[in-house]
């Protein structure tokens, strides 16, 4: 066989070169790409215990609300009305009046008066005197003590009746003059022995058998008048 002659085997061919094995390794997409990443697991500390918030005072809270409030106002250029208090603005309650004085009194006044009339003396003489000495009304409301020689309207003779007796209630009233004789007048309840009571106008003497107290208010002024009244 001739040297020179080529054979079809050894002569250029067009076949693509065959890639080297490293240019395969470049070539090759990496799978570790595609896989999903293992991270180490990190522990997290655990939270730590709320700690409850001291609870705030109603003043505290209306403070804060003032605050806000304010605060709001304020950043909204707004007019805030200033409300109205309640109750009764200071210095106004009931002020303490002063004591009302009285510097004269008046003559058509009543005055009490406690009046004793010795032992011996006459009681309805004595109220007579009195009134006429004083130019006041004597109103005898009530009386205490003993007396002797009671002449009443009403007993069985004009005589005194004999004994001692016992005041349980005297009224009646002794104008002065120039008032009638018949407008004044006394009336007396008498205890008498063993639980007897008598009683009647008085039209004679009243002997005081010891110290008598009347109870009596006095009067000026009074009017003297006639019923039934002149149309």
């Amino acid at each position: 066989m001739a040297t020179g002659s080529s054979k079809w085997w050894q002569g250029p061919m067009d076949f693509p070169p065959q890639p080297q094995p490293q240019q395969m390794q470049q070539h090759q997409p990496l799978q570790h790409q595609h896989q999903p990443l293992q991270l180490p697991a990190v522990t997290m500390p655990a939270p730590a215990p709320a700690v409850a918030a001291p609870a705030a005072s109603p003043e505290s809270k209306q403070q804060g609300q003032g605050q806000g409030e304010g605060q709001m106002g304020a950043a909204a250029g707004a007019i805030v009305p200033l409300r109205r208090p309640r109750g009764r603005p200071m210095g106004s309650k009931n002020k303490p009046k002063p004591p009302i004085i009285i510097t004269r009194d008046s003559p058509d006044a009543l005055h009490s008066h406690i009046l004793e009339v010795a032992p011996g003396a006459d009681v309805a003489a004595c109220v007579a005197e009195y009134a006429r000495r004083r130019g006041r009304g004597v109103c005898v409301l009530g009386a205490s003590g003993s007396v002797v020689d009671v002449v009443v309207r009403g007993a069985a003779s004009a005589a005194p009746l004999p004994g001692r007796f016992e005041l349980l209630s005297m009224t009646g009233t002794v104008l002065p003059p120039p008032a009638p004789s018949e407008a004044s007048g006394l009336a007396v309840m008498l205890s008498a022995g063993q639980g007897q009571v008598l009683g009647g106008c008085v039209v004679g003497p009243l002997v005081a058998a010891g110290p008598v107290t009347l109870f009596a208010a006095t009067f000026a002024n009074a009017v003297y008048e006639r019923l039934p009244l002149q149309d």
